[in-house]
């Protein structure tokens, strides 16, 4: 860089650019659990400025917490070491751009918006001119917002940007620091979470059980009950990362989530959220199981805001959503879940719920009073867990033996005694299942984990190859 380009001030933009995210958006998505404060905000628009002080106001920003573009940061610091006088200039609340630049300690002044003054595009343009003149400053920026600014600008700093901007950016202004944006699209795939889709396969047993397997039209409904379930599923996702975030940010895992990390934006991550709904409760509306989907929507908001962290509640609250796939499946297939079916799954599910919680506490350290985050639970709950959980899944095989030998299941299968073989299956899987748990391989949900163990697959053709058989074997 010129020694004249080192005397520039270097403006630098606060929203997609210093960090990843934008803080008027991570605002409103902190306020989707607090209605009330969300609407209070509005009240201020069309006043956009007012807004953002308004939604700055509710103080659920962490700046400490918050996706800073680490190479800009680096890159800056190298700049005020050499003595270059360094400006934030944002569109957002000029107090909480304050906020950041106290926390920072890197930015010799702060402009922003305020009431009846929004600084954006054309507005923060004439800003900055004002203040230091055409082609006084040199200008980082991330979006076609910032394309009247780089115009009066000496020098372009494009950061976190699609290709063609720059392009765009360099007929007119020299560019001398260019950085890109993360693919959206595979942060949105990471945030639906598309491997959870598994558990909702258990809406097609219901027609196993009815043995219409080859019933083509069971199938096609089967399938759109499952594509309701896994879009509401994926919607309630990205829901609950959306008012997750400042928690996600603070958590040393979660803090990688696309919300959190600014990888997906949040208004993309709204349309998404709008787009899998209207999705989800289209294909249930079709198969006559809205709803079904409407509730199991509820409970799982429910089950994510607060009965989560009621003890023993927020497992059978799982286990019910569990359930609540099989029911859903045979409305949906006309197949309706019989009572021996729900009882049997109900251990099961309850089972896994506890597996769940026990592969949680197993992961905390046995010598700390600590307790599973938003959960209710301590280390010393642990084998009173264990307990509840293997039982539940013995009761399961006490269900299904009762279920193998009764006299109206007898008279269904040309060979009935081969589905007692059944019963040892299904408790050799869950039996391994709570292995794995003690032994800490899971690191997933249980189901989640099923759908990966090559032993989970060998059961489930094998209890398969047992119903074929019993089904038109011939009698002993």
């Amino acid at each position: 860089m010129t020694e004249q380009g080192s005397l520039r001030p270097l403006c630098v933009d606060l929203d997609g650019t210093l960090i990843r995210s934008d803080l008027l958006a991570d605002g409103i998505a902190g306020l989707l659990t607090h209605p009330l404060l969300l609407l209070g905000a509005l009240a201020a628009l069309p006043d956009r400025a007012a807004f953002k002080a308004r939604i700055a106001a509710t103080g659920n920003i962490r700046v400490e917490l918050l996706p800073y573009s680490e190479d800009l940061l680096e890159r800056l610091r190298a700049e005020r070491s050499q003595g270059r006088r360094l400006v934030l200039a944002t569109a957002a609340d000029l107090s909480l751009a304050h906020r950041v630049a106290d926390f920072l300690g890197l930015f010799d002044e702060v402009i922003g918006s305020e009431p009846g003054r929004n600084l954006k595009g054309s507005a923060k343009a004439a800003a900055l001119v004002e203040r230091f003149g055409v082609g006084g400053f040199d200008y980082a920026g991330n979006s076609h917002a910032d394309l009247p600014i780089w115009r009066q600008a000496a020098a372009a700093w494009v950061v976190n940007a699609p290709r063609d901007l720059a392009a765009v950016v360099r007929t007119t202004t020299p560019v001398v620091y260019e950085t890109h944006a993360a693919k959206s699209f595979s942060a949105l795939l990471s945030a639906i979470r598309p491997h959870q889709w598994s558990k909702n396969a258990l809406v097609f047993v219901p027609i196993i059980t009815a043995h219409a397997m080859l019933n083509g039209g069971d199938w096609v409904r089967g399938m759109a009950a499952f594509i309701a379930m896994s879009a509401t599923a994926s919607a309630i996702y990205l829901f609950n990362d959306l008012t997750d975030i400042e928690a996600d940010r603070a958590h040393s895992r979660k803090r990688y989530r696309p919300f959190a990390a600014g990888t997906l934006q949040i208004p993309t991550g709204m349309m998404a959220l709008l787009a899998l709904l209207t999705l989800g409760l289209a294909a249930a509306i079709t198969t006559g199981v809205g709803w079904l989907v409407l509730g199991y929507a509820a409970l799982s908001i429910s089950y994510s805001f607060r009965l989560k962290e009621l003890p023993l509640v927020d497992a059978f609250v799982l286990s019910g959503l569990y359930t609540l796939r099989l029911i859903t499946g045979g409305v949906a297939t006309g197949h309706p879940v019989t009572l021996w079916l729900l009882a049997f799954s109900s251990f099961v599910f309850l089972g896994l719920s506890f597996m769940k919680r026990v592969d949680e506490l197993e992961r905390l350290d046995a010598t700390a009073d600590a307790r599973v985050a938003r959960r209710g639970y301590v280390v010393d709950d642990l084998s009173a867990l264990q307990g509840f959980g293997v039982g539940a899944s013995f009761a399961s095989a006490i269900v299904l033996a009762l279920f193998v030998q009764n006299e109206a299941t007898v008279q269904r299968y040309a060979a009935p005694n081969l589905l007692w073989t059944i019963v040892p299956l299904m408790l050799f899987w869950q039996c391994r299942l709570w292995l794995a748990v003690g032994r800490r391989y899971m690191h997933h949900d249980p189901i989640v984990y099923a759908m990966r163990d090559w032993v989970s697959w060998a059961v489930a053709i094998a209890t398969a190859a047992v119903l074929v058989a019993a089904k038109s074997g011939p009698p002993w």
